[in-house]
């Protein structure tokens, strides 16, 4: 809920203008990925708007120009992105890059929220496959284009998580030696859906954390986490209407009296993908997770395990070597 009240960062007047700059936002054609979209869009970024949906792309196209994209704002490109499938996500990765010769600005925003225990791809267990798996491709075979767009002059390229504090709910047994550990259920547990996004999440956050690492030797790319707080998105509405007739009208009242709406659930990753300040203090915010309101944040302790996070990251490439997703990192 901090992010409903946080007045320290205002994208309307705090992030410079980004003509020249290429984004890619992931899940931007809803809630919080939208809201992105829109701030980025509005100060002059050109902007792909990663999507698996044409229809819902293109309904989102049109509320992003009913709500005011005009002359003077970027342009909004839809980019189909379908992180459940390992193919199409490489695939989607190779079409921007043959589109672009520049790439300033990542965001991974797509999620699955609390969502049954099912594995429709592959074998691996749909949230970890979305939230991670799809997410890791994407940036990894992205990386070419981020760095050649770092080397050149006057560049600032970000990569930022939409991540959720939750992550640090995940038990501190997990371990990533190889896709039965990606796919566990967590059945022995109380709250198992729960504790199976966290573990997603957390994925995604000991990949930010070893991915900046990896890139601390010459490359100036500034890799940060974002803790949105509680948002009234599409994904939470539809969870509070699944949940029966008796709490349904509970979780929706809750949600829309206390969590944020999306246009403010999202300064956190706008302040990290484009704000001067993390770049102008960029020790102190390499690898850092944020809350909404652009301040450091604490995580999980498991990702400061380092044997731990290169175990995901090479779990990870056998799993993907054994999938034939080949990703070129140069």
């Amino acid at each position: 809920m901090g992010s409903f009240f946080s007045k320290s960062f205002d994208p309307a007047t705090d992030i410079p203008d980004l003509n020249g700059k290429v984004a890619v936002v992931t899940g931007g054609n809803a809630g919080i990925g939208f809201a992105i979209v829109q701030h980025l869009a509005r100060h002059g970024a050109k902007v792909y708007m990663g999507a698996r949906n044409e229809q819902r792309a293109i309904a989102a196209l049109e509320r992003l120009r009913t709500e005011g994209l005009g002359p003077g704002n970027g342009e909004v490109i839809w980019l189909k992105v379908d992180l459940s499938d390992p193919r199409d996500t490489k695939r989607a990765a190779e079409e921007l890059m043959r589109k672009e010769k520049r790439l300033d600005i990542l965001i991974n925003n797509a999620a699955l929220l609390l969502v049954p225990y099912q594995k429709s791809h592959h074998g691996i267990q749909d949230v970890v496959m979305v939230n991670y798996v799809g997410t890791y491709i994407f940036t990894r075979a992205l990386l070419p284009l981020l760095k050649r767009t770092a080397q050149e002059p006057g560049s600032d390229i970000r990569i930022v998580a939409v991540l959720s504090s939750e992550h640090s709910e995940c038990p501190h047994d997990v371990r990533f030696r190889d896709l039965d550990d990606f796919n566990r259920e967590f059945a022995e547990k109380s709250f198992p859906q729960f504790l199976r996004y966290a573990f997603s999440k957390l994925m995604q956050w000991m990949f930010m954390r070893e991915l900046q690492h990896k890139l601390e030797e010459g490359v100036p790319i500034l890799c940060l986490g974002v803790d949105p707080g509680q948002v009234n998105t599409e994904g939470v509405r539809a969870y509070a209407n699944s949940v029966g007739p008796i709490l349904s009208p509970i979780y929706t009242l809750i949600a829309n009296l206390f969590f944020a709406p999306p246009t403010k659930g999202a300064y956190g990753a706008v302040f990290a993908a484009a704000s001067p300040v993390p770049r102008a203090r960029e020790k102190e915010y390499k690898g850092a997770l944020l809350k909404n309101s652009g301040a450091k944040t604490s995580a999980s302790p498991l990702a400061d395990k380092a044997e731990l996070r290169r175990e995901l990251w090479e779990t990870t490439e056998r799993i993907l070597r054994d999938l034939r997703v080949e990703i070129e990192t140069e």
